[in-house]
């Protein structure tokens, strides 16, 4: 019997340690995916965050972390999908108020871009566009050119080429010498290809100047120099963005 007592006492002497063993484990290991997930969090850049990435036909180019709402800018472009009913920029699919910059551009700007959808005055069919110029003490831009990107359910990342060749078109037109142009595509609810995406506006755009200038040329058209095009980008997709920027740049300049 005291033999028996020994042993059950060691049995559960061993349990308790093996429970305790576990709980050790099981807390390291929250604990480390906590620091890791608050470590991936902290390496995101910070809103205005910017890098000029290269020049084409003199041109620079550039990305920064920043809402279209935000940006301070002669021209800020952004694009919208035809509206449905129930949806004002965001499906389910987009991305939350908090970081959805077409939100933040409709806020500031007291709901009309929800208006002019709703009520079919601007209704965003593809390469659609509306200019607004913007009461002071709304968003930072003194003009927004919005451009449609038509059913959501029948985009391709090819309408990009045609979106970037009308913001070039429009910014020339009216007279600007730098703009920032948000895509916000994922504000929409696409889970869109970026690298694409940037590709494409960054394509049609150049392909509009090369027109232009060859216009420019035989004394048809006139336009002030232009400087910069800074394309703005959320903070989980600055690197991607700057990176398909930088892999673009070279094809440009061929």
């Amino acid at each position: 019997m005291k033999a028996l007592s020994v042993y059950r006492y060691g049995t559960v002497t061993i349990r308790t340690a093996m429970l305790f063993a576990i709980t050790f484990i099981v807390s390291i290991t929250i604990s480390t995916s906590a620091v890791n997930a608050q470590d991936a969090q902290q390496k995101l850049p910070a809103t205005g965050t910017t890098a000029t990435v290269g020049k084409v036909n003199g041109i620079a180019i550039g990305i920064k972390v920043e809402s279209p709402s935000s940006e301070t800018t002669p021209l800020q472009i952004v694009c919208v999908f035809e509206y449905t009913k129930g949806d004002v920029f965001n499906s389910p699919l987009a991305l939350p108020a908090a970081v959805n910059g077409m939100v933040h551009v409709d806020q500031q700007l007291n709901g009309l871009i929800t208006t002019l959808r709703k009520s079919g005055r601007f209704e965003g069919h593809a390469l659609e566009t509306i200019l607004i110029y913007p009461p002071k003490g709304s968003i930072s831009a003194q003009r927004l050119l919005i451009i449609g990107l038509g059913d959501r359910t029948k985009f391709t990342p090819d309408l990009m080429i045609s979106v970037g060749k009308t913001g070039m078109r429009e910014a020339l037109r009216l007279g600007v010498t730098s703009y920032a142009h948000a895509s916000d595509l994922k504000d929409g609810g696409l889970d869109s290809p970026t690298q694409v995406i940037i590709g494409n506006v960054l394509k049609g755009a150049f392909e509009a100047y090369q027109t232009e200038l060859y216009l420019k040329n035989k004394h048809l058209t006139s336009f002030k120099p232009l400087t910069k095009i800074t394309l703005l980008a959320g903070a989980p997709f600055y690197t991607a963005s700057e990176k398909a920027i930088a892999e673009t740049i070279p094809t440009l300049n061929k």
